[in-house]
């Protein structure tokens, strides 16, 4: 039974409880939509007519994706490259899929380093991509490989272009104020999850084939734009439609 179906068994036995449910996914499955919700949380328009398709009476308010507090506060790119000891005028990326490391991230780093482009790989918690990708960088001074880490504020802030499958990442790049190229690797919510992030603009997208990646990530290198200092998103906006949300249900 999954947190929020637990949640609205027992909702009836705390009368003075109210329940609510952030979801950041487009299109809601359907085993997230349960009675007794008193509010949903949801960050596009899509999102709030799938929760709608199961409840039609629920209670649904569109909100920006919250991230963590670091991306709000990210360093300069200036910074955060020195920072990692990184050329200051070199193009970088960022390359990362979910915290699982899905597709072949090894081969793409690889490849990605041999075009002439820093690569700063993250494996997150996949032991076996990270020991693939800390093999295949060994000659390859240009790829610096990461493991699970709470950096990615500053990899994000160093780097031109993340590169990253669909899902919370993009919040969090679109919050540093970086272009995105879609990882095409992730089928059923991951694939709705990844027209929408076109449809907001700054992102492109890439089959996870190494070659084919390493040709769309170059040619949206070439359109990057030099970076704003700070972040492009800030935490006042969430906090703001947190509060609202809350006094919608009488908690405000």
């Amino acid at each position: 039974m999954e947190r929020d179906d637990l949640v609205s068994v027992v909702a009836d036995r705390y009368p003075g409880m109210s329940h609510v449910v952030l979801c950041s996914d487009v299109t809601p499955h359907r085993l997230w939509v349960h009675p007794n919700v008193d509010l949903y949380l949801v960050t596009s328009a899509v999102a709030e007519a799938a929760v709608r398709r199961y409840q039609p009476r629920a209670r649904v308010r569109v909100v920006e994706s919250p991230v963590r507090p670091g991306f709000y506060d990210p360093p300069t790119q200036e910074q955060a490259r020195a920072d990692l000891g990184l050329p200051v005028d070199d193009r970088t990326v960022l390359l990362m899929s979910g915290a699982w490391g899905l597709g072949p991230i090894a081969a793409a780093a690889a490849a990605l380093a041999d075009a002439g482009v820093q690569v700063l790989a993250v494996a997150g918690r996949n032991v076996k991509l990270e020991n693939r990708l800390r093999a295949v960088a060994r000659h390859r001074p240009r790829l610096h490989v990461f493991g699970y880490t709470e950096e990615i504020p500053a990899l994000m802030a160093a780097a031109d272009l993340v590169i990253t499958s669909s899902g919370d990442t993009c919040a969090e790049a679109r919050t540093v104020g970086r272009s995105l190229l879609l990882l095409d690797v992730v089928q059923g919510h991951g694939r709705d999850n990844l027209q929408h992030e076109l449809e907001l603009g700054d992102a492109d997208v890439a089959s996870s084939r190494p070659a084919e990646m390493v040709r769309c990530a170059l040619a949206a290198l070439d359109r990057v734009k030099p970076p704003s200092p700070g972040a492009a998103r800030f935490a006042a906006t969430w906090e703001t439609a947190f509060t609202m949300a809350l006094e919608d249900i009488g908690l405000g």
